[in-house]
């Protein structure tokens, strides 16, 4: 699979160093408040997992499943969620987190769908942000990477559902990307 890569970007102690400095600022920013995190399936997957363990506050967890890539190397720009209702977030502090900020469709769906149950407070947090114009405005709380606009995949990001479990995050050669284009 490293054969597919273009060239890595992060390996697997660059991205546990940075998920150390993020976790440390959101146990100090939530220190006195009650924490639920809506982790976005599955590309965060990872992300979550070894997130989560670094954060030494009582919260709750639950998930969200989305889709707008629908198979292809460009958003649809169509958010469809998976499951039938929204956890339970009235009047809870929510943490969003998702694989990385592309577009901003998905994040905005999301975050509209949320803000109309009625939390006390929504944050975005992401593994990875592109620097790029955004088709919807969403900025994240906690980004651990900027990256340029490429399609990179690995630690739970994927294409065409395969690279989810590299250890690192690296950038896709674009002959395969082109087969879907």
């Amino acid at each position: 699979m490293q054969a597919d890569l273009e060239r890595m970007l992060f390996d697997e102690p660059a991205i546990h160093r940075r998920l150390d400095e993020i976790a440390a600022q959101i146990s100090k920013d939530y220190r006195d408040r009650e924490l639920t995190v809506i982790a976005v399936l599955n590309g965060s997957l990872i992300f979550i997992a070894d997130l989560l363990r670094r954060i030494p506050l009582p919260l709750k967890l639950d998930c969200l499943s989305v889709a707008s890539y629908h198979g292809k190397a460009k958003t649809s720009q169509e958010v469809i969620f998976k499951q039938i209702g929204l956890p339970d977030v009235a009047d809870r502090n929510i943490l969003l987190l998702d694989d990385i900020l592309d577009s901003g469709h998905t994040l905005a769906a999301i975050r509209e769908k949320l803000k109309a149950a009625n939390p006390r407070s929504i944050r975005i947090c992401v593994l990875l942000s592109k620097k790029k114009e955004r088709s919807r405005q969403v900025d994240a709380d906690y980004v651990g990477f900027e990256v340029e606009d490429e399609f990179v995949v690995g630690y739970g990001l994927d294409f065409m559902e395969q690279y989810r479990n590299l250890p690192y995050i690296g950038v896709l050669r674009r002959e395969l990307i082109a087969q879907l284009t």
